[in-house]
């Protein structure tokens, strides 16, 4: 039996599962295992890949290529780590009385439902069945957001179903408009959403109505990406709901969102022939990066601040797609894998140290490297890992992204600078005082699980310093899959 059918039945059969059994006290523990389950089949999904080459499933409605087969293990991967993380996490919240019975039973079955929704638009080579899972996983996280019931979460949560829901309205108008332009190649009995086929008449497709397409997929899915201006659910969404969905929020869908405009560039760079698609995601990257790193400055809500710090890192990631060189395609990819790394682990870290203070605003949390130097530690570190400091993999990433621009896109390279210097600046002098300052906090009354964190930034580290052959090969032979 292929792995894929373990890689999206496993999250599929926890979400229900948990629906019935999320409440009781064990629910924790079979949350993770569920995950653990979920990431042996993807990593075993990755080596037939690797040893077989790129593969269809079930009649071509799956696709397994190198361009998605490590976003699927980093997701597998994300995902059980921060099942890992939030067992001492929502205990301490039920302590506190912020999760009933009823929530933690939600949580937990709308955590796996959320795993499957992304998995399964990794996966798809059909587009129309990706914007679905797109769909559905908007409809996952606003339950995950809201599930304190306050009424700032409520709030956070209705902007997010809006803004998102009318993006996801864009992005399948987007989708008919491709159905359309197959249509007129292929007539209507042979019309088909499938990517493989459209990529093999690309070149037929009718520039006018694909232009249209993209434009309206990028837009879509470019909310969720959490591009400017299309933007401001982001922010509320990680401030107010549990930790834990902020670190797959971050580490996890905005890649899948981004996974999806690259699929569509790749159709429009053909049809096109020009570099119309590039130009427009270098605009909004770039525009991402400068109004976040200015955001960041004005900030006192620490989640809050790791959240604009998400909205520049994808927009230094949708510029870097955009100038679509190989090499600054392979920096991408790259920046793509330890920013969901590095920011999951920051967002760990916030997790305990709010926690033990009792709020998010960072002139409160004081002195974390003396109530538990783990978790002071780990803030620090992956603070300076995500600002770019060498030799974390961010720093390679980015310096790749950055010698391109100077090379293809000088023009764009001061910007890019004064952004990356105003997100160093503001964002270390917030944080320093929260691990080296005076503090009275005492300890949780759980142990936090910080195994996560460090195995996140080690691997960052790693990345930083050495890149391993196969995970190369992957790069590059996706990098050449998007052009350039």
């Amino acid at each position: 039996m292929n792995p894929l059918f373990f890689v999206l039945g496993i999250p599929l059969l926890g979400g229900l599962a948990l629906a019935l059994t999320g409440h009781r006290p064990w629910a924790r523990d079979v949350n993770v295992a569920f995950s653990l389950g979920t990431f042996v089949a993807a990593c075993f999904m990755t080596v037939q890949v690797i040893n077989e080459g790129p593969e269809f499933v079930w009649d071509k409605l799956f696709y397994i290529d190198p361009l998605n087969v490590f976003l699927v293990t980093l997701t597998a991967f994300v995902g059980l780590t921060t099942a890992i993380f939030s067992r001492p996490y929502m205990r301490v919240e039920q302590d506190h009385g912020k999760m009933t019975p009823p929530r933690m039973r939600l949580y937990h079955s709308m955590y796996q439902l959320f795993s499957f929704t992304m998995l399964l638009g990794l996966t798809t080579n059909n587009l129309g069945i990706i914007w679905v899972a797109m769909e559905a996983a908007t409809l996952t996280t606003v339950l995950l957001v809201s599930v304190y019931r306050t009424a700032a979460s409520l709030e956070a949560a209705w902007k997010y179903f809006i803004l998102c829901g009318v993006g996801i309205a864009l992005a399948l108008f987007g989708t008919v408009l491709l159905y359309m332009a197959a249509d007129k190649v292929l007539g209507e009995h042979g019309a088909t959403l499938l990517w493989t086929d459209l990529t093999a008449i690309k070149g037929q497709l009718d520039p006018t109505i694909i232009t249209l397409a993209f434009v309206f997929l990028l837009v879509g899915y470019g909310t969720k990406i959490g591009l400017v201006p299309l933007h401001s659910w982001l922010p509320d969404a990680h401030a107010e709901g549990p930790t834990p969905v902020s670190a797959v929020l971050s580490g996890l869908l905005l890649n899948v969102a981004m996974y999806a405009v690259l699929r569509i560039k790749v159709l429009t760079d053909g049809a096109l022939g020009n570099a119309m698609a590039g130009e427009l995601m270098m605009g909004f990257g770039l525009l991402s990066v400068v109004v976040a790193a200015f955001f960041i400055s004005r900030q006192k809500d620490v989640k809050r601040m790791f959240a604009y710090s998400s909205i520049e890192h994808m927009g230094l990631i949708t510029f870097a797609f955009g100038m679509a060189s190989p090499l600054a395609n392979f920096a991408g990819l790259l920046h793509m894998t330890v920013h969901s790394l590095v920011k999951s682990a920051i967002f760990y870290t916030v997790g305990h140290a709010t926690q033990k203070a009792g709020t998010q605003q960072m002139s409160e949390i004081r002195g974390l490297i003396k109530v538990n130097p783990t978790v002071g530690w780990g803030l620090m570190l992956g603070v300076m890992a995500i600002l770019g400091m060498p030799p974390f993999g961010v720093f390679a990433s980015e310096f790749l992204i950055l010698t391109t621009a100077m090379r293809e896109q000088p023009w764009a390279t001061p910007f890019l600078f004064l952004a990356l210097g105003v997100a160093f600046a503001s964002m270390l002098v917030r944080v320093l005082p929260m691990v080296f300052g005076d503090s009275t906090l005492k300890p949780l009354a759980h142990p936090p699980a910080l195994l996560p964190v460090f195995a996140h930034l080690l691997l960052a580290l790693v990345l930083g310093l050495y890149i391993p052959p196969y995970l190369n090969g992957w790069y590059l032979q996706a990098a050449a899959m998007l052009g350039g």
